[in-house]
């Protein structure tokens, strides 16, 4: 039996897949569901040099298995989040692509985690 993450509200947390990290803050833990209610803070793409940031701080919340998340070590997300503008007026355009960004790393995060692993009932 798999042992849930103790997470707080607050706490910074990741999901990880390929050179791309999606970092989150917990809003709540529901562990009689073993879900993880998380707000996107960014998305950031480590294949680039620099690091390419999106932030998604407008993004949808999202109630996500809690044990795919990792905690994010203070030291990796303080310098990302330090490249994120105040928040200020964004165009529409903007946002839109930082939900789809959103949407394609969830989408290729979940697929990856469904193949890499066997359902045990069924």
């Amino acid at each position: 039996m798999d042992i849930s993450p103790n997470f707080q509200p607050g706490q910074i947390v990741s999901l990880d897949y390929g050179n791309r990290n999606l970092y989150t803050e917990v809003i709540q833990v529901v562990t009689a569901r073993d879900l993880c209610w998380v707000r996107p803070l960014l998305l950031a793409n480590f294949s680039h040099e620099p690091t390419l940031i999106t932030d998604l701080r407008d993004a949808s919340d999202l109630l996500w298995p809690v044990n795919l998340f990792r905690p994010a070590l203070d030291t990796e997300v303080i310098s990302l989040l330090s490249q994120l503008l105040p928040k200020e007026i964004k165009a529409d355009t903007d946002d839109q692509l930082a939900q789809q960004q959103l949407h394609q790393f969830i989408h290729q995060f979940w697929q990856a985690s469904q193949d890499g692993k066997e359902l045990s009932s069924g």
